[in-house]
This record gives structure tokens, C-alpha cells and sequence, in this order.
């Protein structure tokens, strides 16, 4: 099948959008950030029905592509999330271990190479510089904003490079 006829795709972010991370938001207010205990909560964090919601409706027409700031080291994590939680299957891309570079540089370098292959339809997000720099770009973006925001997750986003 000719690419160009395959379903269009609906890309999510995971932190803050399908999981909620407030739970683990306090290794993030120390100072060193405490990243290792950070990630090691990741597998409690609850779902966010919002985002669970909408990534199951998508799937209905689209296929899901999960696009997280999460370094590489957290998949096998992120994966058995995904499937704890009733998302649709679909391909994680991850931030390689050592990458520090600003979310909204590393995810819309990979929505533009997905979308050289595929229709972008959406990109669902919490990350308010990700949207506006994908929206520059020219992606629908549906922005998250149904978990509570952190000014330590923020700077670990766009300061450190690290989520």
C-alpha cells in the first residue's frame, strides 16, 4: 500500500496528558532534581480520562503514535503504562538517553519526520511551547490542559531537556 494511503496519524505526548505525573512532581522540587525516582513513579501514575478519552476516540480514524520527552531508558515502563491503561498500539517514539535538547526542538523534529511519510491529523499535547512551535509549523495541535501545570516540570522540559 502506497503510503500516501494509509491512515492519517494522531500523535499524544504521555506526561500530563494521557498519565498524570503530580504524584511524582516532588522529586522534581528538590534541588538536585532527583530524575532516576522521578522516572522510577512513572508506572503509578493514574490516567487522566481526558486524554484516555480522546486517544481511544482517535484511534477510530486514525492511527496513534505516542511522542513523549521520556528518555529511551523508560520503555519497557512506558509500554507496559500504555497497555495497563487501554490505550490503543501504536509506535513510542522516546528521547535518546543522552538528548538534553527543549521538548518543543526534539518533538517537532520527529512530527516532521512523521509527517514526510504520513498526514500529521493532530498532535495532543500539554507542553505549551511544543504546541505553539508545532502550530508554526503547521500541525493541528489539541492542547492538554486537563492536568494541573508544574513550574518544575516546565523548566525540566524546556531548561533541562530532560522530560
Amino acid at each position: 500500500m502506497p503510503e500516501s494511503s494509509k491512515r492519517p496519524i494522531a500523535v499524544f505526548d504521555i506526561d500530563n496528558t494521557l498519565a498524570d505525573t503530580a504524584h511524582r512532581q516532588r522529586f522534581l522540587e528538590r534541588n538536585p532534581r532527583d530524575w532516576d525516582a522521578f522516572f522510577a513513579a512513572a508506572p503509578h501514575d493514574p490516567a487522566i480520562p481526558e486524554g484516555i478519552a480522546l486517544a481511544v476516540a482517535s484511534a477510530e480514524e486514525c492511527d496513534i503514535v505516542y511522542l513523549t520527552g521520556r528518555p529511551e531508558r523508560c520503555r519497557r515502563d512506558t509500554l507496559d503504562w500504555l497497555a495497563a491503561h487501554g490505550l490503543p498500539e501504536g509506535r513510542v517514539h522516546m528521547r535518546r538517553n543522552a538528548d538534553r535538547r527543549p521538548a518543543r526542538q526534539t518533538k517537532l523534529e520527529i512530527l516532521r519526520r512523521l509527517a514526510e511519510r504520513r498526514s500529521v491529523r493532530v498532535l495532543v499535547d500539554d507542553d505549551e511551547l511544543v504546541c505553539d512551535a508545532a502550530e508554526r509549523a503547521g500541525f493541528t495541535v489539541v492542547r492538554a490542559r486537563w492536568a494541573d501545570r508544574s513550574a518544575a516540570l516546565e523548566q525540566a522540559q524546556e531548561g533541562e531537556g530532560r522530560t
